[in-house]
Order: C-alpha cells, then structure tokens, then sequence
C-alpha cells in the first residue's frame, strides 16, 4: 500500500535573506546614528564624557581672552536668588544639566550663561584632589552679604557660592582665610555658574551655586599675594557637584 509523503515546506526566495539583511543594516545604522548623537550631544552625562575621552574626543574648554569673553547675564546675590530659588528640583535637575553642558561645549549656546557679582565672606577654602571635578585647584566657600538698606552694613544673604579656581598652586587656599571678602565681578572675574542646589544653612534653606571662572589669569589676594588661574586639565563629571557635600 502506498504511503503518503508529505511535500517539504517551500523554500523561501533568495531576496527574503537580502530583505533580512538590508533591514537588520538599517536598524543598526540608525540605533548608531541615535547613539552616537547622544553620545557627543550629552557630554555632561559621565558615562558619555569617558566615552568621548576614550575617543579622543572629548571637550577642550576654550582660552578665552577678554575681548572674547561671550555674553551673558551678571546678577548680584539678589538677583541670583530671585533668578534660581524658585526652580523646582526637577527643573534644578535640567538646569544643572544644561548649565554644565555649556560649560564643556564652551557656551555654543549661552541661553543660560550666568555670571555672578557681589561680595561674598569667606566659609573656608581647600585644595581640590582626584575626586573632584577637576584638578589641580582650589575651591572656595563664601556666603553672599547684602545691605538691607543704603544706612545698615552688610547682613548674610541666604545666597552660598563655591567658587572652584583651576590653578597648579595647591597652597593658594591658604590665602583665603574665614572672613575674608570676596569681591566678584563679571569683569574681571568671569565667574560663571554650572551648579545649582538648594542646602540648608544656619537653619533656613538657601541657594548654592557652583561657579569657575573661565579667563585665565592672575587672581590678585589682597595687596601682596596672588596666583594663576589655568585652564582646567581632565576633567571629572562622575565627581559631580556641590564639590562641598556636607
């Protein structure tokens, strides 16, 4: 009795694998493309940034002269207060973001470039190590003092600055002692802020802001003492920001 073969199943066209493999290219090409924008497009993002150094690729921060020096807001204690204090933390998380992005990609884009003035009093001061986001340096906390009226002295301010200093002279911290007053100037200072954070201080919340300069030149300390502000060498955005964490 004659058995029952079944037929084998039909094969499929030569074209079907070269549809398969065009379309596999296509989704790799475009996942690289996304990639890739994220990539350089988010050098704020550590994980980002230690791709693009491993490259070769990563930011070189500018050495701007005076002349060159891009524009930007400059706003007293006050305003610096009224400008960030009322940021929710999820918009204080995409600010920071953005601040910093500006900063590694030299401002190409200085919606958001702020520069700080006023006069702020001395916190304390240290050197900066490997764990910060750059070094060598120092780094600076100060508490900003207005004057409530043109008749009072000047009263702390719920406005705190770390102020982060690129130079090869570690003992410069030593020149910034407890009282001391900064006096900051968007000219000739240039201080700019890529930080922002709320903390609490002498028990009320206040507005701290990271700020680096970026003019490279001698800071003057008092009459007799200064030292050279340089361009930052690696940089560090794992480290992350406040640098102080208390």
């Amino acid at each position: 009795m004659p058995r029952n073969v079944e037929a084998p199943p039909p094969s499929r066209p030569a074209y079907f694998w070269w549809l398969l493999a065009n379309a596999l290219a296509l989704c790799f090409a475009v996942l690289s493309w996304f990639v890739c924008l994220n990539v350089f497009g988010n050098p704020e993002v550590a994980r980002n940034y230690q791709i693009l150094k491993k490259l070769g690729r990563a930011p070189v921060l500018k050495e701007y002269t005076l002349n060159e020096i891009p524009n930007g807001n400059a706003f007293a204690p006050k305003e610096l207060y009224r400008q960030y204090f009322g940021y929710s933390e999820p918009e204080i998380a995409k600010l920071n973001s953005l601040l910093l992005r500006n900063y590694l990609t030299n401002f190409d884009r200085p919606l958001l470039l702020t520069y700080i003035e006023g006069n702020y009093q001395v916190d304390t001061a240290r050197k900066l190590g490997p764990g910060d986001f750059f070094h060598p340096g120092i780094v600076v906390r100060a508490q900003a003092l207005v004057k409530p009226d043109d008749f009072t002295k000047p009263m702390p301010y719920p406005v705190l600055i770390e102020y982060l200093f690129p130079t090869r002279e570690d003992d410069a911290a030593n020149g910034f002692k407890p009282g001391d007053i900064l006096e900051v100037k968007k000219s000739p200072n240039c201080a700019v802020v890529v930080h922002v954070a709320k903390v609490t201080h002498d028990d009320q919340t206040s507005l701290l802001l990271t700020v680096i300069p970026i003019l490279y030149e001698k800071y003057q300390l008092g009459a007799k003492r200064s030292f050279m502000i340089e361009p930052p060498g690696t940089l560090h955005p794992e480290a992350g920001f406040p640098v102080f964490k208390d």
